[in-house]
């Protein structure tokens, strides 16, 4: 494997989060501070507790994935789509660097901006409310296995779109509505039977309530279900890419 070529591709992409510190940073971390402003200050008083758990600190790890899915999406389709508009794809794939470590690297670079801030969203609800993590192993384990895998994602439509306004278009159209319909901001418990079951379809309920789990013990679905939700889909993403770059979809036209 070659690790120069990794290296080099990895901090080129990590760079560019000094370059745009206000939209890769700060601007989700002021968003995530609004929600707690607005829902913690207005839903909070009337909802004092759910599963024995504040409504302030429950709704940290809906929050958390509600920027991460998005964060990991946004860096990683941007990151393969940029050299696309640009035409630097067809020296990298010219290169002697495997699709592999394209991958990797691009992917990398991604999920870990999305982790960095994951624990700086982290860090922040601590400032409004206490914060318990009942297993931080498994917490950071659902952090990283999201953030990999919707960077993976993100990977994906920054490799379909042939436009920049199509790189928005799943996060706003899908990716955002599943994550405030998954239970970021409420139990799907107390959905009526029906709208529980219909739920139920939706993949990130299960990254939200495993990560929940992770905080305070409890969650509306078992973590072995959540764990394993999860890596289906992180294989979905991968044998996608292996296909993407096997028949160069998009990729050498």
């Amino acid at each position: 494997m070659n690790l120069h070529a990794i290296r080099a591709i990895y901090v080129s992409e990590m760079a560019r989060t000094g370059r745009t510190l206000m939209q890769s940073i700060l601007s989700p971390v002021i968003s995530t501070s609004l929600y707690f402003v607005v829902f913690g200050a207005a839903l909070g008083s009337r909802i004092q507790e759910i599963d024995g758990v504040s409504y302030g600190a429950f709704i940290v790890p809906g929050l958390i994935m509600l920027s991460l899915l998005t964060q990991s999406i946004s860096n990683a389709s941007f990151g393969i789509y940029f050299p696309k508009f640009v035409g630097s794809i067809y020296e990298l794939l010219s290169a002697p660097v495997s699709y592999l470590e394209i991958v990797v690297s691009y992917v990398g670079a991604a999920a870990s901006k999305s982790i960095i801030l994951g624990l700086i969203i982290l860090a922040t609800s601590a400032l409004f409310v206490p914060l318990q993590i009942a297993h931080p192993l498994v917490m950071l384990l659902f952090l990283v296995l999201t953030a990999v895998t919707f960077s993976l994602f993100g990977f994906i439509i920054g490799i379909w779109a042939d436009g920049f306004e199509k790189l928005q278009l799943v996060p706003l159209l899908i990716i955002t509505p599943l994550t405030f319909l998954g239970g970021s901001f409420y139990s799907i418990d107390m959905l009526p039977p029906l709208w529980r079951t219909v739920a139920l379809f939706n993949p990130v309920v299960y990254l939200i309530s495993g990560f929940r789990w992770s905080f305070f013990g409890t969650a509306e679905l078992g973590v072995g279900i959540s764990l394993a939700m999860t890596l289906a889909f992180l294989a979905v993403c991968l044998a996608t890419v292996a296909w993407m770059f096997r028949t160069g979809y998009r990729l050498k036209t």
